[in-house]
């Protein structure tokens, strides 16, 4: 609980520009080190390339995932108490003030960058059980709550699944956006609606 709670004093002294500079900084980090990456363990520009395939029915798989997931958690939101989706205030800081388009290229940016790392280039070198493990503990903004940790670790590990079962990255980052976009949009609704029932009280 402490940890969560100086975690979000820490977000809140952040400004919004220092909150899009850190963000656009960590992605960047990850395609560096992406690259990094690529070169170390030698990986062949074809065979990389090779991963980015997709048809229509990976493209309907992908889609329909990205929903499922969503829908469970927004069902999740509704009878779990509040605090288990607790991250400090870190995600209603990134999406509630945002607009339609910089929600949709956050999203986008977020889920090419962390998917060509994690399952482009660590999965494909390391495995499948590292690169998940991997991906759940750089999250570790979500390392505040055991609700959290368990829910980033089975979502990382479903979709190195589905990266292993396709074989497609495109598969795996259309999921992300789809994740990342939704529940971003949903933030930004439940906020705007906040401030209304907040200006109805005020004005009634």
């Amino acid at each position: 609980m402490k940890k969560r709670n100086r975690q979000a004093e820490l977000i809140k002294q952040l400004s919004d520009r220092e909150l899009t500079f850190h963000l656009l900084f960590t992605q960047g980090l990850m395609i560096g080190l992406s690259i990094i990456l690529f070169w170390v363990f030698q990986t062949e520009w074809e065979h990389y390339l090779g991963l980015f395939v997709i048809d229509v029915k990976l493209f309907i798989i992908a889609v329909t995932i990205g929903l499922v997931v969503v829908g469970i958690d927004l069902i999740l939101m509704k009878v779990l108490p509040a605090h288990y989706y607790d991250d400090g205030g870190i995600n209603e800081r990134i999406f509630s003030k945002r607009s339609f388009l910089n929600i949709t290229f956050l999203a986008l940016l977020i889920a090419l960058c962390e998917e060509i790392l994690f399952r482009g280039i660590i999965q494909t070198n390391i495995g499948w059980l590292w690169a998940s493990l991997i991906f759940a503990v750089v999250h570790i903004r979500y390392w505040t709550s055991w609700f959290l940790i368990m829910n980033v670790t089975l979502l990382s590990l479903t979709i190195g699944w589905i990266f292993e079962w396709t074989g497609s990255l495109l598969v795996t980052i259309i999921i992300h956006f789809i994740i990342d976009f939704l529940l971003g949009l949903h933030i930004r609704m439940t906020s705007m609606h906040g401030k209304t029932v907040e200006r109805n009280v005020d004005h009634g």
